[in-house]
């Protein structure tokens, strides 16, 4: 009973709707898990059973690693397919290159202080943000700002307006922002329409079980 799962999440839940199915497929109310993924992304979710929910400390703080997909040429009040979707006018701005968009990644590459979501949990006054965002009382300055680390960021793919990559970063970074910063550093706008977590620190998405295969045995 007492034991960590590697669990392949499924798009449409959240991280706590997963560690619900846990509890019913286990019969116990010990279940917890370590770094969240929002509703629309799928891969990799650590869960912790009984007594080794004690152990989910041990892995909040390690590096993740993602495959993506940024719609460029538009903007998203979430930075993700959930929000209110703009079109960019094509006469705007010009459609990036292959190299312009190497070149704006490589400014991300390292260190960089990144502002998180206002749709996030980060608090700010005792109130979430996207509660107050939803109240349309939250403004861009109201965004908490934290150092990451992008330790690598690579395309994989890129046919306008569709860029996709793969990005390994620390723990806390977010990459609904970090699309929204590689669509202002293109000066065309981008949010994240896809998002797959692949790995966190040594343990891959290709150890992991389907939340559909899962069972007690």
């Amino acid at each position: 009973m007492d034991r960590i799962l590697l669990i392949d999440k499924p798009a449409g839940m959240t991280s706590h709707d997963v560690v619900d199915r846990v509890r019913k497929i286990f019969g116990t109310r010990q279940v917890g898990h370590a770094g969240t993924l929002d509703p629309f992304a799928t891969g990799l979710l650590l869960i912790g059973v009984g007594a080794a929910t004690k152990r989910l400390s041990e892995y909040v703080g390690l590096d993740k690693t993602y495959e993506a997909t940024a719609r460029l040429g538009a903007t998203s009040t979430t930075f993700d397919p959930e929000g209110t979707i703009v079109e960019i006018p094509n006469p705007k701005f010009q459609i990036p290159t292959r190299d312009d968009v190497e070149n704006a990644l490589e400014t991300f590459r390292g260190r960089y202080d990144q502002k998180a979501p206002l749709h996030s949990a980060k608090k700010l006054g005792g109130k979430k943000l996207y509660e107050l965002a939803r109240k349309g009382t939250a403004t861009e300055d109201m965004r908490p700002t934290k150092r990451v680390t992008i330790s690598e960021l690579k395309i994989l793919s890129y046919e306008w307006p569709s860029l996709k990559f793969r990005v390994r970063c620390s723990s806390g970074t977010y990459i609904r922002s970090l699309a929204d910063d590689i669509g202002r550093a293109l000066g065309c706008g981008a949010y994240l329409t896809e998002l797959r977590r692949t790995a966190i620190g040594q343990h891959l998405i290709g150890d992991a079980t389907p939340l559909d295969k899962l069972t007690a045995d």
